[in-house]
């Protein structure tokens, strides 16, 4: 089972309904038929209450990440996290944050629709919707 690191995009075009709202519905449906294992930070969840409540109201976010929160298990951020990040080359530190938190999960890809946010790591990133297809195609060689 893969191990997905989930960015804020992907749940925030979720909740919000935004043009990528298909492909993070099949993405988290994957995630909550247990076919693929979800992490995210804590920074991400922050993300998503601040702009889900920014544009909504703050009990709808909390509720929408209490939802979410039931598939999606919340990365550990410490000194070692933090110092990686802050000796990176990454140009973005939150980026950088979570990268690192990924890597320390050894997570599997980090599913974003802005990839050139992790281009300087190491660790495979793809768009929810080409998870998609790499899932679909391999359940087809299987099959």
């Amino acid at each position: 089972m893969n191990k997905l690191f989930i960015d804020s995009d992907i749940l925030i075009d979720l909740l919000a309904k935004r043009p990528h709202y298909d492909e993070a519905l099949g993405l988290l449906a994957l995630i909550a038929e247990n076919k693929a294992k979800a992490y995210t930070t804590p920074l991400v969840f922050a993300n998503v209450d601040y702009i889900v409540t920014k544009f909504g109201n703050k009990q709808k976010s909390r509720k929408a990440i209490r939802t979410l929160r039931k598939n999606i298990s919340v990365l550990t951020m410490n000194e070692k996290i933090f110092d990686e990040a802050l000796e990176s080359s990454f140009s973005d530190f939150e980026d950088a944050l979570q990268y690192f938190s990924a890597m320390n999960q050894a997570v599997d890809f980090i599913i974003t629709r802005n990839k050139k946010d992790y281009a300087a790591g190491k660790l495979k990133v793809l768009t929810a919707g080409e998870y998609l297809d790499i899932h679909y195609a391999e359940q087809r060689s299987k099959g």
